[in-house]
């Protein structure tokens, strides 16, 4: 095939949270498959199982990856608690050794449910969103950084890394972050979920440009209002009344599909994308003009 059908053969990525088929994070990895890459996925269940909508077969997720590979790529899996700093190195090692390079990571895990009002705060609740959403992603994003460097350590915190020329967007690696949409209106009830996640859309710009002193691109995405399942009848833990006049109200009558996000990502991780750097990034439909 044209290098153009497979825009990232030869490429590795690691997307993290693919625990259930009607996740982001399974489209995302699926999407990066269709486009040539070899994939590893991330999974951690038992966060799922103790949520409203339930777990998955993980077999069921495996197999769904593995069909949506092209060419000769392959993918891999593991399972991992990212609250466990030792458990994110070996994660990444591991999702290196599939192929012997890495070249994509994208931070889709979350903690989501159990949260509450700033009423409702406690320091053992902040602190459990802040390590699954935002600890882990910064460092599972210094992890991948820091098998990309080839020159010396800086000498001083803060101190930038000298280029060693410019990068080339068909290898640039990409990093790809997930924030919600705490920036655009309030998320009442989710005062953890919403700090942890504002967290990183706010040092994006920090990060990324950081990391473009190595020739990483990093951008956050906020795939807006996608129903995971979330929003199901059946699995809900929202007014259903209250859902459906919402629904009904967005610009195109429905929430978000896995894919629409997923679609993005896959082209900002592959070489078009490269232009775009540092950036937070909003696929919602609309939903956050209304």
């Amino acid at each position: 095939m044209h290098h153009d059908d497979l825009p990232l053969a030869g490429r590795t990525a690691l997307v993290t949270g693919v625990s259930r088929r009607k996740g982001i994070g399974y489209a995302v990895a699926r999407e990066l498959a269709a486009l040539g890459a070899s994939v590893f996925i991330h999974h951690f269940a038992p966060h799922d199982a103790n949520r409203p909508w339930g777990g998955d077969d993980l077999d069921e997720v495996r197999a769904g990856v593995r069909g949506a590979l092209r060419g000769s790529a392959v993918s891999g899996d593991a399972g991992a608690d990212l609250r466990d700093p030792e458990q994110i190195d070996a994660l990444v090692d591991a999702a290196r050794d599939l192929t012997g390079t890495l070249d994509v990571l994208v931070c889709n895990h979350a903690r989501s449910g159990g949260d509450g009002s700033i009423l409702d705060m406690s320091a053992d609740v902040l602190d459990a969103f802040w390590e699954t959403n935002t600890r882990s992603t910064l460092l599972l994003t210094r992890r991948f950084a820091a098998q990309q460097r080839t020159t010396a350590p800086r000498a001083r915190p803060g101190e930038r890394v000298p280029r060693t020329g410019p990068a080339d967007p068909r290898t640039a690696p990409k990093v790809v972050w997930m924030t919600s949409g705490q920036q655009q209106g309030a998320m009442r009830g989710e005062v953890a979920y919403a700090a942890s996640k504002a967290a990183l859309a706010g040092v994006t710009a920090t990060v990324a440009a950081e990391l473009l002193d190595l020739g990483i691109v990093l951008n956050t995405v906020n795939p807006g209002p996608v129903n995971t399942g979330y929003l199901d009848p059946e699995s809900t833990d929202r007014p259903l009344a209250e859902l459906e006049a919402l629904r009904a109200a967005t610009p195109f009558g429905r929430w978000g599909e896995p894919t629409d996000p997923a679609g993005l990502i896959g082209w900002l991780v592959s070489a078009p994308g490269s232009w775009v750097v540092g950036q937070v990034l909003t696929t919602d439909g609309g939903f956050g003009l209304q």
